[in-house]
């Protein structure tokens, strides 16, 4: 690195101006991009900046002024003042985990051209923004830049940052997506130690405000947002067992999830190999022919099973030779008729009573609306198709206990309409054995029934990563229009994702648990102010100072093995 001096004219005079500016090599032979704007520094400043710009230092030394020599000044105590009061710790705490994950200098790597702003600076800005403080990029440019401390952090002014720029930068991230996944996959596997053999999957879906025209993938469908009235598209999420993102796809807001297992699984293995991993999905995902194709090609897997399959398994059920994982869950394991698979049945005791409220609930509404229809009936004279169809329609509103009751529409001598309906104690009993039970299929025969079942209660982690991308990151809803952009902004939020998991996983390895939303946001209300210091000789004395941490904010980064600067260095801009 090495300062480079400009004269821009300003009011007809002459403005001396410096820029830190880092030279590095491209296949197009060597480039130069702006690291920070240094402004109308002294001589004093200057040499020290360049004495650091000449050694090959971090992020951080260009921006914390530690020095270890004490400044005396006489300063007029009554006029002492502090001004421009912005958000750092959660800022700063994203920035050390993407310094960990080596994602600076990934995308700096990526970006080529002479921009005044790398792309890669400020595709760094919608990453952190959206892990901080998310919302769309013209509220990001016209509010929340200049509220946060990345100005300083990223050496970017604040009237640098526009709308424009953000999307450009998103324009030049897309094509690197494969390229992120696999680094930020490889690095945290080497962090953390962690063993790609089990693969979670799960899909989801996010909704768009707007008629998003130009995006062929935005349609109407399954909305598990509940949002029916807006398109959407659906993701694709592979994770491991600890919750660790290796890649996701977009598919098109009508597709359904049984069809994207084939893209998938060959997406992975194309990106990391066909070594042997095993697939975890849950049983809207699975139908006879997915499990096809995962067999022919020596794939193995542990699925959920639709609980219309039980009934296969009755006699099973009445038996008592269940082994007991924890309290309140038994597992057996049960050989499927066809070689080379095994069903494991799993019996929940706290799911049993949410079960058999829900069915008891149902009953009471049934029972309700079809002695409300019989009065009904009696006091009108009322078709009956019109009765059929509230029939139908009460049935279809109470499914889970459709099945109690046998209706059947009449018509009497005298041409009234009638309901008969009689409950089928058959369906009662079956719902009582079965309440409570659900069942899991592999074909991976060297696992207990308490290991596979292990293995598939791991698919939690998926749900909670779109609990986390749709709730802290708020991937939902979206904005954009363009197909190019809507990708783009997906691959933010993945990226903002993996940074959660990366303070995630620091936290649980200092012994902080898995809470890690309380650890950001203890950090997060760490500031950074300019404290204003009038002196005697009539010198105003500017130091951008970071907020002393609170004790628990203390034993936070004491434990997270972080180091909290105590100043910022300003750069008048």
């Amino acid at each position: 690195m090495y300062l480079r001096r400009c004269r821009p004219t300003k009011c007809k005079k002459d403005h001396m101006y410096w820029e830190l500016v880092e030279s590095y090599r491209t296949e197009r032979g060597p480039r130069q991009r702006v690291v920070a704007y240094l402004g109308d520094v002294g001589e004093a400043e200057r040499i020290g900046v360049e004495q650091i710009a000449t050694e090959r230092v971090g992020w951080q030394s260009r921006l914390f002024d530690e020095g270890p020599k004490p400044e005396w000044m006489e300063v007029d105590t009554r006029r002492v003042r502090v001004e421009r009061v912005r958000d750092f710790g959660g800022y700063w705490l994203g920035l050390q985990a993407s310094e960990q994950l080596g994602l600076i200098s990934l995308l700096d790597s990526m970006a080529h051209g002479r921009e005044e702003i790398p792309w890669s600076m400020t595709a760094m800005i919608l990453v952190l923004m959206r892990l901080c403080e998310p919302a769309s990029e013209l509220r990001m440019a016209e509010h929340l830049y200049e509220r946060s401390a990345l100005d300083d952090l990223l050496g970017i002014p604040a009237d640098k940052v526009n709308d424009d720029r953000l999307y450009r930068a998103l324009d030049s991230l897309l094509p690197h997506k494969s390229e992120l996944e696999k680094h930020l996959k490889e690095r945290l596997g080497q962090l953390f130690n962690i063993e790609y053999d089990l693969l979670l999957y799960d899909v989801t879906s996010t909704y768009f405000e707007g008629q998003s025209a130009s995006n062929e993938q935005a349609l109407p469908g399954y909305s598990r947002d509940h949002h029916p009235d807006c398109k959407q598209i659906c993701i694709a999420l592979v994770v491991s067992r600890e919750g660790i993102p290796l890649g996701y796809e977009v598919f098109a807001g009508n597709r359904n999830d049984v069809t994207t297992v084939k893209e998938i699984v060959e997406k992975i293995e194309r990106q990391y190999g066909t070594a042997g991993r095993i697939w975890v999905m849950d049983r809207g995902i699975v139908s006879e022919k997915n499990l096809e194709y995962l067999r022919a090609g020596g794939r193995r897997y542990i699925v959920g099973t639709p609980k219309s399959q039980l009934k296969r398994f009755e006699r099973e059920l009445l038996t008592e030779d269940w082994q007991k994982v924890r309290e309140g869950l038994d597992v057996k394991l049960c050989p499927s008729p066809d070689a080379g698979e095994t069903f494991i049945l799993c019996r929940s005791s706290s799911r049993k009573i949410k079960e058999k409220q829900i069915h008891e609930r149902f009953e009471r509404r049934l029972e309700k609306g079809l002695t409300k229809l019989t009065e009904s009936c009696l006091k009108k004279k009322p078709k009956v198709g019109v009765v059929e169809r509230r029939v139908g329609r009460l049935l279809g509103a109470n499914s889970r206990a459709a099945g109690l009751f046998r209706v059947k529409v009449t018509t009497s001598e005298d041409g009234r309409t009638a309901v008969v309906w009689e409950k089928v104690e058959a369906w009662r009993q079956w719902a009582q054995l079965s309440e409570g039970c659900y069942m899991l299929r592999s074909n991976i025969s060297d696992w207990d029934a308490e290991q596979l079942w292990q293995a598939y209660i791991q698919l939690t982690e998926a749900e909670a990563a779109f609990r986390i991308q749709k709730g802290d990151l708020r991937i939902r809803p979206i904005w954009h229009q363009k197909t190019e952009r809507v990708n783009a902004h997906i691959l933010v939020c993945f990226l903002a994702y993996v940074l959660w998991k990366m303070i995630g996983q620091i936290s649980k390895r200092a012994g902080l648990g898995d809470e890690t939303r309380k650890v950001f946001d203890e950090i997060a209300q760490i500031k950074v102010v300019d404290v204003v210091l009038p002196t005697k000789q009539g010198v105003k004395i500017r130091k951008r100072c970071i907020a002393q941490p609170t004790k628990a904010q203390a034993t936070l980064l004491q434990k997270l093995q972080l180091h909290l600067p105590q100043r910022l260095k300003i750069y008048e801009m």
